[in-house]
Parts: C-alpha cells; sequence; structure tokens
C-alpha cells in the first residue's frame, strides 16, 4: 500500500523523532461539529506539547495521508459522514481502489501506522463485541492480534459487553496493560470490575513493555487502558442507565453493523445531558498527550 506522509512526520521519522497516529473516524462519525475538529486539533496541540509529532490518518481521493494538516482536518470535519467511508482493514482497497474519502478506525489505522513506522498509536475507546449481539465483533479486537501497534485509549467503549470484549482480547493474545490502574476502564468511566493483565505507573515501564514486544518479532498490538480523567469521568451507575436505554431503543429500532455504535454514543450524550460527550472530548486529548509520552520514552 502507497502512503502519502506529510513531510513533516516524514522528517520526524528520519530523525528518529517521537511520533503518535491519530485516527479520523472520530472527527467524521465520533463527535459532533465542531467539537469534532476542535478536538483532532487538540489532540495534535498535546502531542506536540509532550515533544512528539502527531500524524492523524486518513484516506482522502483514493491517498493514503499520514498527517493531515490543519485544513486537511477541518475539511474532513465538515464534510457530511454520509460521504466519508468508516475505513476499517476491510475497506482500505475499495477506498483507494474507488479514490473516495475514508476516516480511519482503530483497526484502519493501525495498518497504516505500522507500515508508515510508528510504534505508538492515540484514540478515544476501542471497539468490541456488541452487547446482545456476541458475534458482531469489531475488527479493532482482531488487529489488536495480528498488528504490532500499541494502542493508548481508555478501554472499549462502555456501550460494549466488556466482559465478552475482554475474552476476545485474551483470545487474541492482546497484553492488556493498566496505565495507572489495576482495572479496565470502561471509555467514560474511570474503571470496571475487570482487571487488566498488567498495571505500569510510568511511561516508561510502558515503553519498555512495547519494546520488549517489538524485539520479539511477534504478531499483534499491547493495549494501553488510561482511565478518563477524574473530574469529568461518570459514574459507572449513571453511564451504565443511559447505555441501557440506548442499547433498548437500537433494539427496537433494528440498528445492527455499522450504523449502531454511532447511534449509540449520540444517544448516550444526550441521555446524559451532554456529559459523556464531555468526557469524551478530554479524554481523547489526555490519552493523546500519555501515548506522546511513552513515544518520547520509547
Amino acid at each position: 500500500m502507497q502512503l502519502t506522509i506529510a513531510s513533516p512526520v516524514a522528517d520526524a521519522l528520519n530523525a528518529g523523532k517521537p511520533v503518535v497516529a491519530l485516527e479520523s473516524t472520530a472527527i467524521t462519525h465520533g463527535l459532533p461539529v465542531p467539537q469534532n475538529v476542535e478536538t483532532a486539533m487538540e489532540m495534535e496541540a498535546a502531542v506536540f506539547e509532550e515533544g512528539a509529532h502527531p500524524a492523524t490518518i486518513a484516506v482522502l481521493q483514493g491517498r493514503v495521508v499520514v498527517g493531515l494538516d490543519a485544513q486537511e482536518i477541518d475539511t474532513l470535519g465538515k464534510t457530511s459522514a454520509e460521504k466519508v467511508r468508516k475505513c476499517s482493514r476491510r475497506d482500505l482497497p475499495i477506498a483507494v481502489g474507488l479514490g473516495e474519502t475514508a476516516s480511519t478506525t482503530v483497526a484502519g489505522t493501525m495498518i497504516v501506522a505500522q507500515q508508515a513506522g510508528i510504534p505508538v498509536f492515540a484514540t478515544g475507546g476501542i471497539g468490541g463485541v456488541h452487547r446482545g449481539h456476541p458475534f458482531d465483533i469489531s475488527a479493532d479486537l482482531i488487529e489488536l492480534g495480528r498488528t504490532p501497534v500499541a494502542v493508548v485509549c481508555s478501554g472499549p467503549k462502555s456501550i460494549l459487553d466488556l466482559e465478552l470484549t475482554r475474552e476476545v482480547l485474551e483470545t487474541q493474545g492482546v497484553p492488556v496493560v493498566g496505565f495507572g490502574t489495576d482495572r479496565l476502564p470502561s471509555f467514560i468511566s474511570r474503571t470496571s470490575t475487570l482487571p487488566v493483565d498488567v498495571r505500569v505507573d510510568t511511561e516508561e515501564d510502558a515503553a519498555s513493555i512495547i519494546r520488549a514486544q517489538m524485539d520479539m518479532n511477534r504478531p499483534g498490538g499491547i493495549l494501553i487502558c488510561v482511565p478518563v480523567p477524574a473530574d469529568v469521568a461518570l459514574a459507572q451507575d449513571q453511564a451504565e442507565a443511559a447505555i441501557v436505554t440506548a442499547n433498548e431503543e437500537a433494539r427496537r429500532k433494528r440498528l445492527r453493523g455499522a450504523s449502531l455504535t454511532p447511534y449509540l454514543l449520540t444517544r448516550v450524550a444526550e441521555l446524559t445531558g451532554g456529559a459523556s460527550l464531555a468526557a469524551n472530548t478530554v479524554l481523547l486529548a489526555n490519552n493523546a498527550r500519555i501515548a506522546a509520552r511513552i513515544a518520547a520514552a520509547l
């Protein structure tokens, strides 16, 4: 796959400077206007502030671009979601072959980041197993089992079945690392009942695990889970009540597949009076900052 690597990103990689990959689905499908572009720029700024270089990834008219500039992010954020393909492993050849514009999911971003030589990637929450649909498994989990990129996130999206998602991660052989936590964060809530495989409290320890994985030259990524900052986190019972309601409404509407997650995230934001959206935007920037520190340590 041919990549268009922006000059600032290419210069950083050639100089051996830390680079952090950022996905673009949050811009096109995960957040509303204008928070989508504002948050994307805040993530880039957070990476810069920690001495690393951001590389937001997307497909622009068939070109796989590593390192969108501010104008490209703004244009992507203002483009109707219906006109932008959500690009996972399955979708990359379609978007490239047909000259489409597409945003990259966690899985799609991992593939491109690995090819570009970027070992650390920051996002909000990963996909997983949907509640009530145990065979609806996000490609993110499979990609984590095959592509050697460290994904810094706030755990699986809390709209999912966390227990089944955790089981699939184990089956795929993905180390689940808690950054400052012994429990798996659940996206907009700081914790869950599920353990992580190991806790680390410093960027250097996280980098040591990534380095060991690279030295072993084995397939598969590492999931580094950072709890959402406490001042914007939702209580588990508050988040759960909204999620249960949103899932029931989605069931009645018979929503499945790619349309389900955007609907649930939007509906949960409405049911929580915008609190989940505020948590989402803050955790995205925080994860980018932690990822930059880890990339610098690596």
